[in-house]
């Protein structure tokens, strides 16, 4: 592993100027030091200097003058300065932290750089790179940060059950980043994850879904997943994901892992380059499975019915785990509803019908949905996966031709409420919601098209059934 060299870059000979003017050392620390020996790319910068923070801030924006105004944080002791060619840049005093058993806040006092770099959560996240005129440039790794980069190593600079005690949040650190890097867990720093898991109870729901949803946008969210398992973490921030793990036998009857399952559908949509909502999908798609698991001797293990009620649980647990409640959460339980719809056809006749309900009933969603359906296959038969896969395609086909031709992902029947109403002379009422359903089953039946000439005469048929006619001989006209 290269040491990490600092780009040629303006601000940095300014923020040197500056604290040798100010006489107190500067460093830039941290994750941007960290992504520079990794080649990765990163913006935002920490620069910690030994003195006052704020006071360094201003001299470099003074330096600096009309390139960024300097946002003082006084309650924090930091300042932000915006930059065009490095991001933010937030400065603040070394220092060093004590900490409550029931509280994650610290209580904070001015420090050495050796003191501030120990408060890191990681090792790789503890190396500095100098700002002082001196040794500018020159890395500074009290605590062999570049060795566990080379090594990819997660490791905390000092005792792991200190660390995690201290801050029960870097426990989900420390596995989002092995997730995010490809990185094992030093050992010693994994088993104080298991002894410490219960202190994950004080940090707020809010910061522990940040680091979820990074765990589940890494390359390979599983790996995140299988170490929150195994750490003990999940069953506590996510029991019901931990309930898919297990298999149970009865006889010769033994359904899959649903748990591993999912993290293998996870993973291919996430090598689809699925969004963050996409993989929430998949995370939920069989989320209620455990609740709907039932022996049939005659055909084994049945899960009837759970894409119905993972589709009724997914507001509850977004609410739960404080994701958004709008179209986000609207369109992941769309997905887990729909998501057996597009399988099944394959196992039928493909009839335009049942095309132009799913087409209907996803909307803009449908590729998508094709997409987590497609990684919803993961069975280790290769051949009997090759045939499924097969038969999927002549199903995107169908939905091609069909969607060309009928136009269901922005449908809207021509027939609405107060057309019905206005027609016939009615209020709001159930018979108008039955005569707007019977137009639309006519519609994705083939049996009308959603235009207003036939739509109207069908409307007309279905309301003499009933005993309505139109309004005074009226028939509403299409203009």
């Amino acid at each position: 592993m290269k040491t990490p060299q600092l780009p040629e870059l303006p601000v940095f000979r300014a923020i040197a100027a500056a604290a040798a003017e100010l006489k107190q050392p500067a460093y830039v620390v941290g994750g941007y030091v960290r992504d520079l020996a990794l080649g990765r790319n990163s913006k935002d910068i920490d620069v910690v200097t030994v003195g006052d923070g704020i006071a360094l801030a201003q001299a470099v924006g003074a330096k600096l003058k009309g390139r960024g105004r300097v946002t003082v944080f006084k309650n924090f002791g930091t300042a932000m300065l915006p930059t065009e060619e490095a991001g933010e840049i937030e400065f603040v005093g070394a220092r060093k932290e004590s900490y409550r058993a029931d509280s994650r806040k610290p209580e904070v006092a001015a420090g050495t750089l050796e003191e501030d770099l120990a408060r890191r959560d990681f090792t790789i996240n503890a190396l500095g790179l100098s700002l002082n005129a001196e040794d500018f440039g020159a890395l500074v790794d009290h605590y062999e940060g570049l060795k566990d980069l080379a090594s990819k190593t997660i490791r905390t600079p000092l005792g792991p059950d200190v660390t995690f005690s201290d801050d029960p949040l870097r426990m989900m650190r420390a596995i989002r980043f092995a997730s995010q890097l490809g990185f094992d867990i030093e050992p010693d720093t994994f088993d104080a994850i298991s002894r410490n898991k219960e202190r994950i109870k004080i940090v707020s729901q809010e910061r522990i879904t940040v680091e979820l949803n990074k765990i589940i946008e890494s390359p390979t969210p599983s790996y995140g997943f299988k170490l929150l398992f195994q750490a003990g973490l999940l069953p506590l921030i996510f029991p019901k994901m931990a309930q898919l793990h297990g298999v149970e036998k009865v006889g010769n009857h033994a359904h899959k892992d649903n748990f591993y399952h999912t993290l293998q559908v996870l993973d291919n949509v996430a090598a689809a380059g699925g969004d963050l909502w996409l993989r929430w999908a998949a995370v939920l798609h069989d989320i209620a499975k455990p609740a709907t698991k039932r022996y049939d001797p005659r055909v084994g293990w049945t899960f009837h019915g759970h894409e119905d009620k993972g589709a009724r649980w997914v507001p509850g647990i977004f609410a739960d785990l404080k994701l958004p409640q709008g179209e986000e959460m609207r369109m992941v339980q769309k997905l887990v509803r729909l998501h057996l719809r597009p399988i099944a056809l394959v196992k039928e006749t493909v009839t335009d019908s049942a095309i132009r309900r799913l087409l209907f009933e996803a909307g803009d969603d449908i590729d998508r949905l094709m997409l987590l359906c497609r990684a919803d296959i993961t069975s280790k038969d290769h051949e009997r996966k090759a045939r499924y896969l097969r038969n999927f395609g002549q199903v995107e086909e169908k939905l091609r031709e069909v969607e060309e031709k009928d136009h269901l992902r922005s449908f809207r029947p021509v027939i609405t409420g107060e057309v019905i109403m206005e027609t016939f002379g009615l209020k709001p009422s159930r018979q108008v919601g039955e005569l707007k359903e019977a137009v639309m089953e006519a519609i994705l039946e083939g049996t009308i098209k959603n235009e207003m000439e036939p739509a109207l005469a069908f409307l007309l048929q279905q309301g003499a059934a009933r005993g309505l006619a139109p309004e005074g001989g009226f028939v509403h006209s299409p203009n």
